[in-house]
């Protein structure tokens, strides 16, 4: 939805000490990109693998960064329910880590989320420093019903899930009347507790 250039000064990275920055919606040729980058950092166990199918599925979600013509970082925004999305396969790569590149595609996506009228955004991470400087906070995943019925009962990792659930509530976003019927968890749902998974960060 939002399309903007940044110019920043990374001495570090660029030869000449000024890169511009796209963030932007990726394209079907970005797929391969981010298949690897998402394969890259599922081998460290740091996210799911998710084969190219899903992310072309998903592309209408996805955004890049892009830095004088180089991917460097993906993520995508997924709609949960009315008042609820997901940031999920948000990584950056290693060799632009610590740019505050992730940090710009999270703005984007709350952005995104804002001019949908969705107030809520959540996020199932190991990296809870992160998304706290990004305004999250830590919540129980039996809070999020939602991502529970979408995405958690057919997950492999559904009996040893330790990864953090994180929200940012909107408060630019007005509260609205319910459209939707409200959700409880399944029956028999029994998430790890909050404590045992923050002891991985």
């Amino acid at each position: 939805m939002y399309n903007f250039y940044i110019t920043l000064h990374i001495y570090e990275y660029s030869g000449t000490g000024v890169e511009t920055l796209q963030i932007r919606r990726a394209k079907v040729g970005d797929v391969p990109f981010i298949e690897k980058l998402i394969q890259h950092y599922a081998n460290e166990y740091i996210l799911l693998p998710r084969s190219r199918l899903s992310i072309i599925e998903s592309l209408p979600c996805f955004k890049v960064v892009e830095g004088d013509g180089e991917l460097l970082g993906c993520g995508a925004l997924h709609v949960l329910w009315e008042d609820l999305a997901e940031i999920r396969s948000l990584v950056i790569s290693p060799k632009a880590q610590g740019k505050g590149l992730g940090k710009m595609l999270v703005e984007a996506f709350i952005q995104d989320a804002e001019a949908m009228g969705i107030r809520r955004v959540m996020a199932l991470t190991y990296q809870q420093h992160f998304f706290e400087k990004c305004q999250f906070h830590v919540v129980e995943k039996s809070t999020l019903p939602q991502k529970v019925w979408k995405d958690c009962l057919h997950c492999p990792k559904r009996l040893s899930c330790d990864e953090i659930a994180m929200l940012r509530v909107l408060e630019s976003v007005p509260k609205t009347e319910p459209l939707l019927e409200p959700l409880a968890l399944p029956e028999g749902f029994l998430p790890i507790a909050k404590d045992s998974a923050m002891s991985r960060t």
